[in-house]
């Protein structure tokens, strides 16, 4: 098997565009959060999806199977929000959460989710957890907060209208 150089590696995977998302549970009563850009739509039926979180995060010591997280995607005005809970706290931020269902959701997201987790799988150094959609909400119309090449960027995007549904015909 060839060795994969780790510097090579997370250059080409750093240039996979993504949006970031805030994922949020409750743990004695309070909102726990951390962001995220390893997230995806798994299934539509049943409605799944994925999120990897690093071994070593604290997130996965109340993360399981049954729990229910909130999925917040950030519009490009909420990048001092991800940075937050990416790693660079600021004691000075006011996150403004809503409870959706049972799973704090960032006020003023573009989209959220609520998902309930079905299962946990290893995967190297990350855990995958699966978890199916309980809820889903659209947000306010803005642009997204995309990650791309190690650094937040800017890019013109039109949110479709509420009740958008996407054409199954060119599959």
């Amino acid at each position: 098997m060839t060795e994969i150089d780790t510097k090579l590696y997370r250059s080409v995977m750093g240039l996979f565009a993504t949006g970031v998302t805030v994922i949020s549970h409750v743990v004695d009563g309070a909102p726990v959060s951390m962001t995220a850009n390893a997230f995806m739509s798994v299934s539509m039926d049943p409605p799944l999806v994925l999120i990897s979180v690093r071994k070593q995060s604290r997130f996965n010591d109340t993360m399981r199977v049954g729990v229910c997280y909130g999925v917040s995607f950030l519009a490009e005005s909420q990048q001092a929000i991800s940075a937050h809970f990416g790693g660079k706290r600021d004691d000075t931020l006011h996150v403004a959460y809503t409870l959706g269902l049972e799973a704090p959701l960032i006020g003023g997201s573009l989209a959220q989710i609520v998902a309930r987790t079905t299962a946990v799988h290893e995967a190297g150094d990350h855990l995958l957890y699966i978890g199916r959609i309980e809820h889903l909400q659209l947000g306010e119309q803005r642009k997204p907060l995309v990650f791309y090449s190690g650094r937040y960027k800017q890019v013109e995007a039109h949110a479709p209208a509420a009740g958008w549904a996407a054409s199954t015909d060119c599959w």
